[in-house]
């Protein structure tokens, strides 16, 4: 069974799920409720039935939220949050030593061509690429020992999103919607925004796997302004709610029948649901999608261009009660920068620091900060060396660009109980490979997770013979990363 929590309420829940496996489905409801008074425990109100209803986590919490800006196609550490001063002093020759070998053949030191600064009364040193965001230096946590096990995007980005990297297996949002259910059920419960499409890998990145459909992620494509192309179907046009309404009813009480003779079929109860929930965002989610109704000071804070509405977005799903969401930069792998460092990402981070400096003013600012973390990174970094080009291509010498890189990168963490003005963690004196306090992708859940109220280690779905966890068998928690 699943071990959420011990508490009674889960042991409830649990017996429901047991039920529910034998073929019973939602008919048992009667019988388990009996079970619930026989050992002394109330059966939950029939609304807490529903997937998507709030729960407890294991213990009390300060987050209650997840906000996750991902970077997809790996942000160079040496050139954001990592500064090193003895790259500058080796730009242009080679690293002294035996250095890893990279995926692709890379040549001399690239110092970094961005400054770094010290901010707020912690002194963090930031790059200028994140000055916006450097200035909520005090609220943040930058881990600067991450590491991942290989150096490609595809399994790179499953194992930072799912904890797996060639298992199927459920999403980190997908796990904490599971874990916690969300606070507006007219809304999903996790929000996927991705403008332009969608990344590598494409929707495994916010899939519920073999957790219940319900918890699966909902992609907006943030690039479109309009509500209808926003959210495919949101209004009816021919047709008034209260007769929209009453066909739905029909449709989901022959939908019911039809899932009873197929014993309760897990995808087809999450159809069933998914088409309940789209009824009910055509109420809210015009609202929660609408940047227009805020004061213009507000969207002149964000910026008024892509990034800076689907931030804005962002903070309006949150306080609206959406437990998870996930924020990308664009489709594909963005931030994958093999060429020209200095150029692409001064354009990438020209188009989202202030959109994210502005998003975690705004949180504390309304008091939201406190209960929501928010998480900064990509799938890995990249190399302090820079890259060459493939042999017999008409590139000049060097692409001014860096490779791939799994040993070392950067992540940080700032609101939802993080000790803020902080680094964590160490690369080596070039940022090739975490040295002190090295981070596995593994740890980062571990903490998150605890962040949010859960063990990590108790926070398990039973599927094919085996209790899954976001974090395999593996983590550990990040207690100095906790305030």
């Amino acid at each position: 069974m699943s071990h959420h929590s011990l508490n009674p309420e889960h042991l409830f829940y649990n017996r429901r799920k047991f039920l529910n496996r034998c073929g019973m489905g939602m008919g048992a409801v009667a019988l388990s409720g009996l079970f619930g008074k026989a050992l002394g425990v109330e059966a939950p109100s029939p609304s807490s039935l529903n997937p998507l209803a709030p729960r407890k986590p294991h213990f009390p919490a300060k987050a209650k939220r997840v906000i996750h800006l991902f970077m997809n196609g790996g942000p160079s550490q040496v050139d954001t949050f990592d500064p090193k001063p003895m790259l500058t002093k080796y730009n242009g020759q080679m690293l002294p030593g035996d250095y890893i070998k990279t995926e692709r053949k890379t040549g001399a030191a690239l110092g970094s061509p961005f400054p770094f600064r010290k901010y707020g009364q912690s002194g963090l040193e930031i790059s200028d690429l994140f000055k916006h965001t450097a200035e909520n230096a005090d609220d943040m946590c930058v881990i600067r020992s991450m590491h991942a096990n290989v150096p490609n995007h595809e399994p790179s980005l499953m194992l930072m999103n799912t904890g797996f990297e060639r298992v199927s297996a459920p999403s980190m949002g997908a796990w904490i919607t599971y874990g916690l259910g969300t606070d507006n059920e007219n809304l999903p419960g996790f929000v996927a925004l991705c403008p332009g499409g969608v990344p590598v890998v494409e929707t495994q990145n916010w899939r519920s796997s073999f957790l219940p459909g319900a918890y699966q992620g909902t992609h907006i494509d943030t690039k479109n302004t309009e509500i209808e192309k926003l959210i495919a179907n949101i209004k009816n046009q021919k047709v008034p709610d209260l007769y929209q309404r009453k066909q739905l009813d029909l449709i989901q009480r022959l939908n019911e029948r039809h899932l009873e003779e197929r014993q309760r079929d897990a995808k087809l109860e999450a159809r069933i649901q998914s088409f309940e929930l789209a009824y009910r965002m055509q109420m809210e989610a015009s609202d929660a999608f609408d940047v227009e109704k805020e004061p213009d000071y507000i969207r002149d804070m964000y910026g008024r261009d892509l990034q800076g509405r689907q931030m804005l977005i962002t903070r309006r799903l949150i306080e609206r009660g959406v437990r998870f969401v996930q924020v990308w930069h664009g489709a594909g792998q963005p931030w994958d920068s093999h060429n020209q460092i200095e150029k692409e990402h001064g354009r990438l981070a020209g188009e989202c620091d202030q959109a994210i400096g502005a998003l975690l003013k705004d949180l504390r600012q309304r008091g939201l900060l406190e209960e929501t973390l928010v998480i900064w990174g990509g799938e890995f970094g990249r190399t302090p060396t820079v890259e060459l080009p493939t042999p017999g291509s008409n590139s000049p010498d060097t692409k001014l660009g860096r490779d791939h890189n799994h040993h070392g990168f950067s992540m940080w963490l700032a609101g939802g109980g993080v000790k803020g003005g902080t680094a964590y963690g160490a690369t080596d004196e070039f940022g090739f490979k975490a040295q002190e306090n090295p981070v596995h992708v593994h740890d980062l859940h571990a903490t998150i997770l605890r962040l949010l109220g859960f063990d990590h280690e108790h926070l398990t779905y039973r599927y094919a013979g085996r209790d899954f966890r976001l974090t395999d068998v593996e983590g550990k928690v990040l207690e100095d990363v906790i305030a």
